[in-house]
């Protein structure tokens, strides 16, 4: 694999920053970042010591990004999953998560102060993300770290809890009591989804992996199914009030629709609008993803009683308020198997790709 070369560049310190109210403009003029020049393998990757840092909107917030994590969209992104809507903008810079400290604040922003710890996520549309030493977020993209956790462990959290929570508590509206199937329980997005409803007071199962069922036991799930070794239907015997499916096959789709009682929710992360949009373009995919989507819709409502949705993450204040409370009570985490450096970005695209590390990998910015 080529050798990944980086020129020195320290980026200022928080307290050297410069700003004039307004158009709040930071002469931290440049910094390292990670940028997605074409699509393909990790070797695309490239750490430069010079990327532009844009003047911040008035809802902005400059982050000194301590840590970002790598999602399976970071991945899917680099080799070409969205590409009807990235290529044009080439080079972007990926990354969505990130914990850090505010380095400059927009002239509206109100909740957050310089110098304070902070983490969150970025939309899953972003063009310059968060691989980089310096990242820029809106107001409601951000909330204080959770105190308890070290920059690592945050940065690990935000987008796969808040595309639980958009699930859990803006889809299917979850309350105390009800019965949730999580298809994909060991993945980050699954394991969260699990711990936000048991914290709801909801019945949790689970189908998963075996190396993953003590995990998703002991976060309270009450049941695991091995899905390697078990046949899903015959084990569990009760229906569900919503199912949220991290994989999104046909199968695990037929699955999760015939578990659900009427008047449930299936909810799949694995939507086919950039899909359809990548094979046929923005003016024909677009449309024909919402057609799909309408179809399914209506198919379900008619032949089984239930609501079907593509689940999608976006940016909600509330939620990530939440997250960060339940973070704080012990209540959400996301454990990180394995730590890198920024300047090791390919090292850990690659461990990725060939499933060395099946487990939340950090990129740590010193």
């Amino acid at each position: 694999m080529a050798v990944l070369k980086l020129q020195s560049l320290k980026p200022r310190p928080i307290s050297e920053l410069s700003m004039k109210v307004g158009s709040i403009r930071c002469y931290v003029s440049s910094c390292r970042a990670v940028l997605l020049p074409r699509f393909g393998g990790p070797e695309v990757l490239q750490l430069r010591p010079d990327v532009p840092v844009p003047d911040l909107k008035p809802n902005e917030v400059l982050v000194r990004a301590r840590a970002v994590s790598i999602n399976p969209l970071d991945t899917r992104i680099r080799s070409g999953y969205g590409r009807s809507i990235f290529e044009p903008l080439l080079p972007l810079i990926l990354g969505r998560d990130v914990s850090g400290e505010v380095a400059a604040v927009g002239a509206s922003v109100k909740s957050l102060t310089v110098g304070q710890e902070v983490f969150g996520a970025l939309h899953p549309t972003a063009l310059r993300g968060t691989y980089t030493d310096y990242a820029i977020l809106t107001e409601d993209e951000l909330s204080p770290k959770p105190a308890s956790l070290t920059h690592v462990e945050a940065s690990a959290i935000p987008f796969a809890a808040l595309t639980a929570w958009r699930a859990l508590k803006c889809t299917a509206r979850i309350t105390e009591g009800q019965r949730l199937l999580v298809i994909g329980g060991g993945g980050a997005v699954g394991f969260s989804a699990i711990q936000i409803a048991v914290a709801a007071g909801c019945h949790v199962t689970t189908t998963c992996g075996n190396q993953s069922i003590s995990r998703l036991i002991a976060a309270g799930a009450e049941q695991a199914v091995d899905y390697t070794s078990e046949d899903i239907e015959s084990v569990i015997k009760e229906k569900f009030d919503a199912v949220l499916d991290t994989i999104g096959v046909p199968e695990t789709e037929r699955i999760g629709i015939n578990l659900l009682n009427r008047g449930g929710h299936y909810m799949t992360l694995q939507g086919e609008a950039a899909a359809l949009s990548d094979r046929y373009g923005l003016p024909i995919g677009l449309p024909a993803a919402t057609a799909v989507l309408f179809k399914k819709r209506i198919q379900c409502k008619f032949s089984h009683g239930i609501e079907y949705s593509w689940i999608y993450m976006r940016a909600d204040s509330e939620g990530l308020h939440e997250i960060r409370r339940l973070s704080e009570a012990g209540k959400l985490s996301i454990p990180v198997e394995k730590t890198f450096s920024i300047t090791q970005v390919r090292e850990a695209h690659e461990a990725k790709d060939k499933k060395q590390i099946l487990g939340k990998v950090v990129l740590e910015l010193d």
